[in-house]
């Protein structure tokens, strides 16, 4: 049987035999995983609690790349744990200063037709080179890093068939861009999207990220392209050719759906405030003043990207109201940029380069002024994700955020290169790159890490474990929620914040902070409670703060029209259960603070059909438990950590 590029990847990893059809649980055997500083002390808490004394994967690589702002101890403090456990358990760490995970693994460790698991929505990046590469939460990556196979609802893959070629000015954000205009934020969920055509061909691995990266704005499972002559090219110029193999998909092999993007039709495009799926061209949108600007990040922090901005930057200067910041994605990049003399220009600009992190992107810095209009190349801009609630973030593409820092509203490439725009056409990626791994740590012998000791700071407090469901649940509604509640709304990111996760009874505090500042204390005194949400609940960030607060808070259910699929695995994980209105309308007539009541809900589970009644209201609603059959039983276990203790118990005993 023919097979698209992904069923090639899925069928090569089943760890069960399974004919993957679609909508059907099926089990999958990682070859990597990864992990960021933000959410990996987690990862880490609940692989040690499993017991395990090291990684049973081929490669785990530990990033130390998010929060490099150390504004007290507590990070400081996280990092010397996450060095010291990684030593302990056989997993690589990618030191601070060598750059954003997505970018160095692509770089240093990926390989096509490999399929990792990330802690971080991000992680399909790697899918520019032929992987296949999903993300999940903190606590599905523990799990992985024991062997245990990976459970995945089986996609729908849609080829994205792209024609035509991309004119100067235009660029692979432009292409996630209208991708996103088209699908919307929850249009992807339950798909993997194949790009495929001469124009996919035509892009080289530093566009082709950019696009499979955010591919998590859709909600899609993961995106990507084939392993052709452009990974070749790119993995040559790392010094790993030896890596490279050819996967594509088969000739005239079936996809579940198909859709064209022709390239050339393309022009410079924005994510207006505050969603990424609020796509219009800049043409069309007033020219209001603008107070900030930012370049780079894992999306488009890119040698390609930040060499282009550069070019639109010569001989010009950010404009006196402007405030213009740069994150380059790599040290290898920036090593290479600087060498061919594209930093210059950019220091001749008046642009300020921050640190080799992700930062600004995860409200590490940069925040915009009060009522700003921030410019941003950068993959998501819900409200308050810049820093600022009050603030308006766009969505652009680097030629398009260096237009706007010159000229102070949003502005093209072409309104100020004129026909010299062409240039840009001109930029491709090196045929070498500097290697130099000396900022990763590798992992010691298992001989040599048996003797390391973990090191604990004062602020890292055990991993809260939920009990299983309740036989009899009567309890009120603490929060009334509207639709595509993202994860920042549930757990904000800042400096401040993201020092806290690691504490889960101080971060717990500021729960819903921006979104409901009474939240937290409200659900606290209610000492159970249940959460309504609306369409998409949970969108965003892969970080499980925002199912793991609200469950010490006491929530025991969330009840949605929707809910993204990173958050309803977290919510599973850590014993908060996911349900589904069964008809949409009973959400308007369900009010914050009304009583509702789940009788023998343990059992109700197991059929993932339960009936709640709402007392306040004198009515009763249908909810459905919309998971896979090894999550319902994760479910009824009372979360992921007792249901994989339970399962390498039994593996133990058989053996």
């Amino acid at each position: 049987m023919k097979q698209n590029l992904t069923r090639k990847i899925l069928a090569s990893h089943l760890a069960k035999p399974s004919d993957m059809v679609f909508g059907e649980e099926i089990f999958l055997k990682v070859d990597q995983t990864l992990t960021h500083d933000i959410n990996a002390v987690m990862t880490y808490l609940a692989f040690e609690a499993i017991g395990l004394d090291r990684t049973q994967v081929e490669t785990s690589v530990s990033y130390l790349d998010h929060n490099l702002l150390y504004l007290d101890y507590k990070t400081p403090d996280d990092h010397i744990y996450l060095q010291s456990v990684a030593k302990k358990y056989g997993v690589y760490v990618s030191r601070p200063g060598n750059g954003i995970m997505h970018a160095v693994h692509v770089a240093r460790f990926g390989v096509p037709g490999k399929l990792s698991m990330g802690g971080d929505s991000h992680t399909p990046h790697g899918g520019a080179i032929g992987m296949l590469c999903i993300g999940a939460g903190g606590m599905d990556i523990a799990t992985a890093m024991t062997g245990v196979p990976m459970r995945l609802k089986m996609p729908q893959v849609i080829r994205v068939n792209l024609t035509g070629t991309l004119r100067p000015g235009c660029s692979a954000k432009d292409v996630i861009l209208e991708m996103l205009r088209r699908i919307s934020v929850k249009g992807g969920l339950g798909k993997v999207y194949e790009y495929v055509g001469p124009g996919a061909e035509a892009l080289e691995v530093d566009d082709r990220v950019t696009i499979a990266n955010m591919g998590a704005e859709m909600g899609a499972t993961s995106s990507i392209f084939p392993a052709d002559k452009q990974v070749r090219k790119y993995l040559k110029a790392q010094g790993r050719e030896e890596d490279y193999i050819e996967l594509l998909p088969d000739e005239n092999c079936e996809y579940d759906g198909e859709m064209e993007v022709n390239l050339s039709e393309l022009e410079p495009l924005a994510a207006c405030p505050h969603q990424p799926d609020r796509v219009t061209a800049i043409r069309e949108i007033e020219k209001k003043p603008v107070q900030q600007v930012m370049i780079g990040s894992c999306t488009n922090g890119n040698y390609k990207d930040i060499a282009r901005a550069a070019l639109v930057f010569k001989g010009h200067h950010v404009h006196e109201d402007v405030s213009c910041t740069c994150a380059i994605s790599t040290k290898q990049i920036y090593k290479q940029l600087l060498h061919d003399g594209y930093i210059d220009v950019l220091l001749d600009a008046g642009v300020r380069l921050l640190e080799l992190a992700c930062g600004p992107c995860t409200s590490i810095g940069q925040s915009p002024a009060t009522e700003a209009i921030s410019v941003r190349t950068t993959n998501r801009n819900f409200r308050g994700r810049g820093g600022n609630p009050n603030a308006s973030v766009y969505l652009v593409s680097p030629e398009s955020a260096a237009a706007t820092a010159i000229a102070g509203v949003l502005t093209t490439a072409e309104e100020i290169m004129g026909q010299e725009v062409s240039v840009l056409g001109t930029v491709e990626a090196p045929e070498r790159y500097p290697v130099d791994d000396s900022m990763i740590i590798r992992p010691l012998s298992p001989e040599e890490a048996s003797e390391v000791e973990v090191v604990r700071g004062p602020d890292i407090a055990p991993l809260p474990v939920p009990d299983a469901p309740m036989e009899h649940l009567k309890c009120r509604v603490s929060l009334k929620a509207g639709d595509n509640v993202t994860t920042d709304d549930i757990t904000p990111a800042s400096a401040e914040f993201s020092s806290m996760r690691s504490n889960i009874p101080l971060m717990s505090r500021y729960c819903y902070y921006r979104y409901d500042p009474d939240f937290a204390v409200r659900a606290r005194a209610m000492g159970k409670s249940i959460i309504i949400g609306g369409e998409n609940y949970g969108q965003g960030s892969s970080r499980e703060h925002a199912a793991i607060n609200p469950m010490y808070l006491g929530v025991k259910a969330v009840i949605a029209k929707g809910i993204a699929r990173i958050h309803k695995g977290n919510l599973v994980n850590h014993g908060v259960v996911p349900l589904l209105f069964e008809n949409p309308a009973d959400y308007d007539e369900i009010d914050q603070m009304d009583e509702l009541e789940i009788e023998h809900f343990p059992e109700q589970l197991k059929s993932k059909e339960v009936v709640v009644k709402n007392v306040t209201k004198g009515t009763v609603f249908k909810t459905v438990l919309d998971v896979t059959d090894s999550e319902q039983e994760a479910v009824l276990c009372g979360g992921q950590l007792r249901y994989l203790k339970h399962q390498l118990k039994q593996e133990t005993a058989i053996q």
